[in-house]
């Protein structure tokens, strides 16, 4: 029995491998591997598809956020200390950009429906520190509203995204990625708009917050061997830069193929020991993840397994249970617990065929807990 994959990344891959080899030949024969022409046409293609002025690449997703977190600092916008407003049921990487760069998260939880930060909580977590609100347009949906963008301008927060899992999800016509202040970009190999290793960015349209991160990811330094910031080494190489500029050429087509998987669970997943998610089919979802959730979460996953159907848990531990944040591990988040207690991530790409999506939803409807 063949197994479906949760994600068959050497077939993502191999659509693109006439391209890949041209981009590395060409990055190989060039002799110049970091901070040259190919991570500036990224730069500038990627900037111009999420729709901001600038687009800095960087090592990885968690380092773009904590580079927009130390440019803030840097630029006296905030100190250590201030506290940022970020959704309990995340990945911990968006807590952690927090924590390394001296800032305090506060969790908010997540809406029942949309698996989003709440935004009718956020008001009762601001207090005097707060300088920020990250949203997390988490499994590939945006999470920006309109109340939030409303309570950033009220009091004056800065909006950050954390759009490592939703590339090219649009929001009333703004791709995610431009509907705040800045964002974060990952580059993971899973992700939609995936490397061939780790490689991440930010995007932004303020001037002074793209050169500040700039200079922050290349040591602290805008001019060699003067360091004015205390910065880090984040750079994208120059493959991985040729390697996203070919990948990006379909991003738009590979998104719509992931809403037509999605849009098939949604009709054809009927059983009701499984809770589908209350989300969107439209453009503001790009379905980096499809999740569902089942009481009999294990059991119902080790029977997929069985059946030739690999999934993904996306997460089996909330962030404040875990031991690295031991001082929130008595915090009760209850939504944000259900969902880590129940999620399960099905298989999505825009490879599946559509014989692969009808025996997942096949083996979905016949399961029954013993």
């Amino acid at each position: 029995m063949d197994m479906v994959k949760f994600l068959d990344l050497e077939k993502i891959n191999a659509g693109y491998a006439s391209g890949i080899e041209k981009a590395i030949n060409r990055v190989l024969n060039s002799g110049w591997y970091l901070k040259g022409k190919e991570t500036e046409n990224f730069e500038q293609a990627y900037a111009d598809f999420i729709g901001t002025k600038y687009a800095v690449a960087c090592g990885n997703g968690l380092d773009a956020l904590t580079l927009i977190f130390m440019a803030y600092i840097e630029m006296g916008v905030m100190k250590p200390g201030d506290e940022v407003i970020v959704p309990a049921n995340t990945y911990i990487a968006s807590i952690l950009a927090v924590s390394r760069a001296g800032l305090k998260p506060v969790l908010v939880e997540p809406n029942k429906v949309t698996l989003q930060i709440d935004d009718s909580k956020i008001e009762e977590k601001i207090s005097p520190l707060t300088k920020a609100i990250m949203i997390v347009n988490l499994y590939g949906q945006n999470a920006f509203s309109d109340k939030i963008g409303e309570i950033c301008k009220q009091y004056g927060l800065k909006l950050i995204e954390d759009n490592a899992q939703a590339h090219g999800a649009v929001y009333k016509g703004t791709r995610t990625g431009a509907l705040g202040d800045a964002a974060g970009h990952s580059f993971y190999p899973g992700k939609n708009l995936g490397a061939l290793g780790d490689a991440g960015a930010v995007t932004t349209n303020d001037k002074i917050l793209a050169e500040t991160v700039k200079a922050l990811g290349n040591y602290g330094s805008e001019k060699k061997y003067v360091f004015n910031m205390k910065g880090l080494n984040s750079r994208i190489d120059e493959i991985q830069a040729a390697v996203l500029n070919e990948k990006l050429k379909t991003l738009d087509s590979d998104n719509k193929r992931r809403r037509e998987i999605a849009k098939r669970y949604f009709e054809g997943i009927d059983n009701r020991e499984i809770k589908l998610p209350g989300v969107s089919l439209e453009e503001d979802n790009v379905f980096h993840i499809f999740p569902i959730f089942s009481k009999n979460r294990d059991r119902l996953r080790e029977f997929l397994k069985e059946n030739g159907i690999e999934t993904i848990i996306h997460y089996p531990i909330p962030p404040h249970k875990q031991i690295a944040y031991r001082e929130w591990n008595d915090f009760s988040f209850p939504v944000t617990e259900q969902i880590h207690r129940e999620e399960l991530s099905l298989p999505i790409s825009p490879v599946m065929t559509d014989s692969e999506v009808e025996e997942v939803i096949s083996v979905l409807n016949s399961f029954r807990p013993a």
